[in-house]
C-alpha cells in the first residue's frame, strides 16, 4: 500500500502530519511503515508533540548551528544563487533523517504517548512537500 502525502509549510519550521498517517493506516494490520521526503532541503523527525516549545527549540538551535549564507560565518559556502537559506537547508537536510521506518500493529502506529511525526522545513520560503509512504503488512 502506497501514498504521498502533500504537506504545504509556511516558511522554516516543525509541521506536524500525524494525524493524516493514521487516518490512512486505519483499518491495516501489522506491519512496517516507511516514510521518505521526497526533497533536500527538508527532513522527517519523530519528535515530542505535546510541548510547542520543543519545536521552536528545534529550529533555533539548527537556525544558531546552521545559520544563513549571509552570515560571516558561511562565507565559504559556493551554492548561494538560491537564496542565502538554501544551502543551509541542505546541509541540514544532510544532519538530519530524511525517512523513517515505524512499526505498526493492528493498524496503529507503535509511536510512543508524545511522539508524533513532522517534516522539518529548512527554507524560508513557502513549499508543498511531498512524502511518500509505503506500508508493508505482514
Amino acid at each position: 500500500m502506497q501514498t504521498t502525502f502533500q504537506i504545504t509549510t509556511s516558511g522554516q519550521g516543525l509541521y506536524e502530519f500525524t494525524r493524516e498517517v493514521a487516518h490512512w493506516l486505519r483499518g491495516q494490520g501489522d506491519g512496517l511503515l516507511t516514510l521518505m521526503v521526497r526533497h533536500t532541503s527538508a527532513s522527517l523527525l519523530i519528535q515530542e508533540n505535546a510541548d510547542p516549545e520543543v519545536q521552536a527549540d528545534l529550529l533555533a538551535y539548527f537556525q544558531r548551528l546552521v545559520p544563513p549564507t549571509t552570515d560571516p560565518s558561511m562565507q565559504y559556502l559556493t551554492h548561494t544563487y538560491e537564496g542565502p537559506d538554501d544551502m543551509p537547508g541542505h546541509i541540514k537536510a544532510a544532519m538530519l533523517p530524511i525517512n523513517l521506518s515505524i512499526p505498526v500493529a493492528a493498524g496503529q502506529m507503535r509511536l510512543g504517548q508524545w511522539q508524533g511525526i513532522y517534516l522539518f522545513e529548512h527554507r524560508d520560503a513557502r513549499h508543498t512537500r511531498s512524502v511518500a509512504a509505503h506500508f508493508a503488512s505482514d
